[in-house]
């Protein structure tokens, strides 16, 4: 938050030009977490298990929509992983600041992602699809879900 208002600072000579809508659980607030006191305005949010807050995909969209958010920006870890966030958030309107849902799919599954590494000549360990390769058209790697299926074991024999 502190480079985003330094750069809205220095972008329109109004630090708060960018609103900042955060979460809170009673955790945080009994903490006095220090992005609380950097944020416009903070939600509550049930606390404990991340699950029922942070990586609460449906909870975070329905924050967003609420709040009339132009863009949701996740941190680390958490939702932040999901690709169903950036597709949910697509649907409705709301611009992701991280990367692609396809890009979250094919890289956040170490099958997937080892077929792409795979794909562009880039080492990996032995696995039971070292042999494997995707569809490759210059700018888009395809993993068909054959493909993908063929990278799995199916048995204990495998």
């Amino acid at each position: 938050m502190r480079s985003v208002r330094r750069w809205s600072y220095e972008m329109f000579k109004n630090e708060r030009a960018v609103r900042f809508v955060v979460m809170v659980t009673p955790e945080d607030l009994k903490a006095n977490a220090e992005y609380i006191k950097m944020a416009d305005h903070y939600v509550p949010v049930p606390g404990g298990t991340n699950n029922n807050n942070y990586a609460n995909v449906e909870l975070i969209i329905d924050i967003a929509v609420r709040s009339q958010v132009q863009a949701v920006w996740a941190g680390w870890g958490h939702a932040s992983e999901n690709p169903k966030l950036p597709e949910l958030l697509h649907k409705n309107n709301i611009a992701f600041i991280g990367p692609p849902e396809k890009a979250m799919w094919a890289l956040g599954d170490k099958i997937a992602s080892s077929i792409v590494a795979q794909t562009a000549d880039i080492p990996t360990l032995p696995w039971s699809g070292s042999d494997l390769k995707a569809q490759y058209s210059g700018k888009k790697i395809k993993i068909s879900s054959e493909l993908f299926a063929r990278g799995c074991v199916h048995s204990a024999e495998q």
